[in-house]
């Protein structure tokens, strides 16, 4: 296997996820799921800041006054410019549910997933989070709630529901997704497929749990790219750095008897295309 990957933050996270480009801050945001941690990474000089939450902490988000938007055990929260002070702004705990991937629309609301900690089916929901915190459930019945994206366009939106094994993709309209179908389907041997960005052209990069592999499918749902890995567990991806042009991945280690001595790690593919820039949270 030719090694296309370089090593941009060595860690041992448990279950590494969220990977998001701040362009105002030039720097890379993830979170380790299960050990309550926030993390950046600037590429320019090396920096990095860990920041603990109360909480699991499924994804972290830039907002546009400055400071974070978190999804939590127990419902979505804002951190402040600086990580403080803290407050919720959507707080609704449901024993044996947890926050897990979210996305922030081109509208500047936030699409945040939840599931269960055992993964039942039907656990787990979509909502979206208004900037105001008013929340409208999208899709219900879903096990794990996980990548989500939208085409360049903003028409299309494209949706992850883990053990479905399946990309699917919506007719978009601003406010929700209509008209849910199949965009992709991932074989069983390629594992599941998790976290997912789109880029400039329109083409879907979906990360494989237990597929130690990121695949880039073409907007018709053809697979164009496989990014083989080492580590058995890539959890999601985002385009950073400059240009939008370099492929961040995080992984997990969870679960792992003999995980590689990179799972937990942020593996980083230079000049893989060109992404497309984010919207930071409106509220």
């Amino acid at each position: 296997m030719n090694r296309v990957f370089d090593v941009a933050v060595r860690a041992e996270a448990s279950l590494g996820e969220g990977p998001t480009w701040d362009a105002a801050a030039d720097r890379l945001i993830w979170v380790d799921i299960l050990g309550s941690r926030v993390h950046t990474y600037a590429p320019g000089d090396g920096r990095r800041t860990v920041m603990a939450t109360e909480q699991h902490v499924g994804t972290a988000k830039p907002r546009a006054g400055g400071g974070l938007v978190v999804n939590l055990r127990d419902g979505i929260g804002l951190y402040g410019p600086g990580g403080a002070p803290f407050t919720w702004l959507v707080r609704d705990p449901v024993p044996g549910r947890r926050g897990n991937d979210a996305a922030v629309a081109p509208d500047g609301a936030l699409w945040a997933g939840t599931m269960r900690y055992d993964e039942a089916p039907g656990g787990g929901s979509l909502l979206r989070v208004a900037p105001d915190g008013t929340v409208t459930e999208s899709a219900a019945d879903v096990a794990v709630s996980n990548g989500t994206g939208w085409s360049p366009d903003g028409r299309l939106m494209y949706y992850v529901d883990s053990p479905t094994r399946r990309i699917d993709v919506l007719d978009f309209d601003g406010r929700q997704g209509l008209k849910r179908r199949p965009f992709a389907h991932v074989e069983e041997r390629a594992g599941f497929p998790d976290g997912l960005t789109v880029d400039a052209e329109g083409c879907v990069w979906v990360a494989l749990w237990d597929g130690a592999a990121v695949r880039r499918y073409t907007p018709d749902g053809r697979l164009d790219r496989t990014v083989d890995l080492p580590v058995r567990r890539p959890t999601a991806c985002a385009f950073g750095g400059t240009d939008l042009r370099d492929l961040y991945i995080t992984t997990a280690r969870t679960g792992l008897d003999r995980p590689h001595p990179l799972s937990g790690s942020v593996l980083v593919v230079p000049d893989a295309g060109r992404g497309l820039p984010g919207t930071p949270f409106a509220g």
